[in-house]
């Protein structure tokens, strides 16, 4: 049996004729950006989420970009981030001429507010966390640390649509929060597709018009901009799957919890624990072992397919040409060395759980 990593064909399949009536929909209404669809998605997603403001844009980088920009973010700024995460959040420091200020993470893969303080200093702007693997870091106390030193927090939710700390919504708690809608994500586009949100009116207008060209109104640029607008056809598709999402996260919590207790006591391998006041939407489910690629080339032997997030720290990409060589993130690079990502998606079954695990076992036991 093969277990795909994704399955975007049966996950699709209960609302396959919704994504196309949507697409028929847009079509037909001859109006491609920044129209009806779009508002309403923002609407709606910003209901969902407990927020007053949602702003649709590009794509998940751009949504940290244009936050950058709108807080005023740039040159001799610094902006302190995580190094385990895509290397997103990172160049979108850098699109805006910061400089990113990197920290350990803990054993999950994400940074502290005892890490963060330690580098803060007469340069540090903001706080730039990324809510890994879809699961909450400890964001009230990072929350309480900017409020402390008077620090801009941007919440990077990419991974986390639905994941929820003290029963709140992740990316709703800092000055600005950013998801992206790449198709993988749990609530993901059909292309790229990303949003911002925030409680400020007027924080939301200046993102508003960062990404539309800088534009007050049409024709009347009044500060620098992009081209970083979620597009119609995105969000309608987008408004149709955030319809399903609260029953798909249930189903990843599902697989999570067969996963846990399947592989909980198998030695030589380690599974990610989460602070218990957070929900998880599962995103990913990540093990660590350090025989890592030796159990993923003998899963991939089996039919199973799995994926490394991240198997290369961000400081260590090769375009950075060891500049960041000298931070100490020990914790990171040992888990670059032993994640390892198991198939947890809404369309697997328990049963094609059950293969992976007796593989992981079968593994760790021959």
């Amino acid at each position: 049996m093969k277990i795909p990593f994704q399955n975007f064909s049966a996950v699709h399949s209960p609302y396959r004729q919704d994504l196309i009536d949507s697409f028929s929909r847009v079509l037909d209404s001859e109006w491609y950006i920044l129209g009806s669809e779009l508002k309403t998605f923002e609407n709606e997603f910003s209901q969902y989420l407990g927020v007053k403001e949602c702003i649709g844009v590009a794509n998940g980088l751009e949504a940290l970009q244009i936050s950058l920009m709108a807080l005023g973010i740039g040159k001799g700024d610094e902006v302190i981030t995580t190094p385990l995460s895509a290397v997103a959040t990172t160049l979108a420091i850098l699109a805006v001429g910061a400089t990113p200020m990197f920290v350990d993470v803990d054993s999950n893969g994400m940074i502290t507010a005892q890490e963060i303080e330690k580098v803060i200093n007469k340069r540090t702007k903001a706080v730039l966390p990324v809510h890994l693997y879809g699961a909450s870091l400890d964001i009230y106390a990072i929350k309480a640390l900017c409020e402390k030193h008077k620090l801009y927090l941007i919440e990077d939710a990419a991974q986390a649509q639905g994941t929820r700390m003290n029963g709140v919504n992740v990316g709703t708690l800092g000055t600005l929060g950013c998801f992206s809608f790449y198709p993988t994500k749990n609530l993901g586009a059909l292309g790229d597709a990303g949003a911002i949100v925030t409680d400020d009116p007027a924080l939301a207008a200046v993102c508003r018009q960062i990404r539309d060209y800088g534009q007050e109104s049409k024709y009347r640029h009044t500060r620098l901009g992009l081209n970083s607008r979620l597009d119609e056809l995105q969000a309608s598709l987008l408004r149709v799957k955030l319809h399903f999402l609260e029953k798909e996260n249930s189903q990843r919590r599902k697989i999570a919890e067969v996963y846990r207790k399947a592989l909980s006591s198998v030695p030589g391998l380690t599974l990610l624990n989460y602070d218990p006041k957070s929900e998880s939407n599962y995103h990913l489910f990540v093990i660590t072992s350090s025989r890592r690629d030796q159990l993923q080339a003998f899963l991939k032997q089996e039919g199973i397919e799995t994926l490394v997030h991240y198997p290369i720290s961000i400081p260590d990409q090769p375009v950075f040409n060891k500049s960041y060589s000298e931070v100490s993130i020990p914790v990171c690079r040992t888990m670059c060395d032993e994640v390892l990502s198991l198939p947890c998606n809404p369309a697997i079954t328990e049963v094609e759980v059950g293969i992976v695990c007796e593989a992981i076992k079968k593994f760790f036991t021959k």
